[in-house]
């Protein structure tokens, strides 16, 4: 994956410019459909906690990693931003390690819905999709 260094320019869904020390990554890291950004896009835009998505991986849950999503208004040196279906994404480089290659999906069905991660590095993962190991 290719990367570079991200000058200060306002990313699609936010207005404050992006740090210095945040690198551009793509959709080879991750890559939301347009199912799930229109829901992302709406929780932002309800919530207004910060306009960029922050991804990432905790220990934890059932099979040892737990996926983490948040909102945040800031950046941090040494993000990885991703612009995906008309969300700017925030991954820091450990959890980019484990991410590669994900595909973050949303259903509003009342069985099974919500957000669903479809991770490739996962050798294993729960039923509720919240967690994996690898």
């Amino acid at each position: 994956m290719s990367l570079t260094e991200v000058k200060p320019t306002a990313p699609a869904n936010e207005s404050a410019p992006v740090l210095d020390g945040v690198r551009e990554g793509n959709e080879n890291l991750l890559r939301l459909t347009a199912a799930a950004g229109d829901k992302v896009r709406t929780l932002i835009e309800r919530e207004r906690q910060g306009g960029f998505l922050r991804v990432a991986i905790t220990g934890g849950g059932c099979n040892g990693l737990s996926y983490k999503l948040r909102f945040t208004a800031d950046p941090k040196r040494g993000d990885i931003l991703v612009r995906t279906a008309g969300i700017t994404t925030l991954v820091d480089p450990k959890t980019a390690l484990y991410l590669k290659g994900t595909q973050l999906d949303y259903s509003n069905r009342m069985v099974g819905g919500g957000f669903k991660f479809s991770n490739p590095n996962a050798k294993a993962s729960c039923s509720c999709g919240e967690s994996f190991s690898v």
